[in-house]
């Protein structure tokens, strides 16, 4: 994306910087923003691409976007993409999945927002300017919605959901010998907002868990690991392996055969992450050799699967199609209003994205 010049950027920086604090001298924060917002607005593109298959979905989320945006402000100049009109108007664009390279057309972009908690689909651009930010979702209802799904799985499994089922089809009525849940150890790589709160909840449902994540957190009641040094550590504590790790450089084929072996045996994996985490035919090896006992997946390399994919007719792996936690415009439109308000008031925004660290 072509960049402004540095005495464009300066200059409007400068202009704002003065606005900014002869007004917040005399009126509150609220009252601030809505004079700041006063001006002009400026032009919202979403702009969704995606597999033909699903391009009727597609079309009904992006009109979803619109209204739940309109619904917040009738006044807003959205427009769903191709319909951009004037590109030179467009300075706040919605991306999911976009055509690499569609981004550098549009010079006066003042911000990128990713319409879900991962942004590995817009940094696949290699035209995006590096200074413009790039915001992500982080929504209380997407969590709420991966955390039930791990949970049903890890139950699934622990529970031998699957196991009883094929019982009851040959009509055969067997006991097992008791266990308790602390019997089977999860552990959740990725500890950020969707991460943390799986560790939470799974760890007062009675379950034993250990989390990984690159730097150090704290949450109560959960063994925690950190960093290359204690990876594998980590990996030999684990029955269940849940992966919410976001998709960068350093994360992309972590759940590969030198991972698996590390883990203990007969280890299950569920993977919520991106498809880019696994590598496919080190799963298929785990999965014969008997070192991984089964797997529940819900993202991958190809979305869709394509039907003669292996997956697909394996009977150790459990397969949906990227549902784990889908963004929903209604509950997820105010927050990126906010930010949208405070863009126009050149406020910093909020669930900025580190472009070093990639999430």
């Amino acid at each position: 994306m072509r960049p402004q010049s540095e005495t464009q950027i300066g200059a409007v920086s400068t202009i704002r910087l003065l606005q900014f604090q002869l007004l917040r001298k005399f009126v509150t924060m609220p009252v601030f923003i809505n004079l700041m917002v006063a001006a002009p607005q400026m032009a919202i593109l979403i702009l969704v691409g995606r597999h033909d298959s699903e391009r009727h979905s597609m079309q009904w989320f992006s009109q979803a976007w619109k209204q739940a945006l309109l619904d917040l402000d009738p006044a807003l100049d959205i427009r769903i993409w191709p319909d951009a009109g004037n590109h030179s108007e467009i300075e706040l664009i919605l991306v999911w999945n976009h055509p690499p390279g569609l981004l550098k057309q549009f010079h006066h972009a003042k911000a990128i927002y990713s319409l879900a908690a991962g942004v590995d689909h817009i940094f696949v651009d290699p035209d995006i300017d590096s200074r413009l930010p790039i915001v992500r979702i982080v929504d209380s209802y997407m969590a709420n919605d991966i955390v039930q799904y791990v949970a049903a799985y890890v139950l699934q499994y622990i529970k031998r959901v699957q196991h009883w089922a094929d019982k009851q089809k040959n009509s055969v009525w067997y006991k097992q010998p008791p266990f308790t849940f602390a019997d089977k150890a999860i552990g959740i790589m990725g500890l950020g907002h969707l991460g943390g709160k799986a560790a939470s909840i799974l760890q007062q449902m009675g379950l034993t868990v250990n989390g990984w994540s690159q730097s150090p957190k704290q949450l109560p009641g959960v063994n925690q690991f950190a960093g290359d040094a204690q990876f594998h550590e980590f990996l030999s504590h684990t029955d269940i392996l849940i992966c919410m790790l976001p998709l960068t450089a350093k994360t992309e084929n972590i759940l590969n055969r030198n991972t698996f072996s590390y883990l203990r045996n007969g280890a299950y994996l569920i993977n919520v992450g991106r498809g880019q985490h696994l590598v496919e035919e080190d799963l298929l090896s785990a999965l014969s050799s008997g070192q991984l006992s089964g797997a529940c997946l819900d993202v991958f390399r190809q979305e869709p699967l394509p039907q003669n994919h292996p997956f697909w007719s394996h009977p150790d792996i459990r397969v949906t199609p990227h549902i784990a936690s889908v963004t929903n415009p209604v509950t997820a439109a105010p927050q990126l209003y906010e930010n949208y308000r405070r863009l126009m008031a050149g406020l910093p925004l909020f669930n900025r994205v580190d472009l070093q660290k990639g999430y």
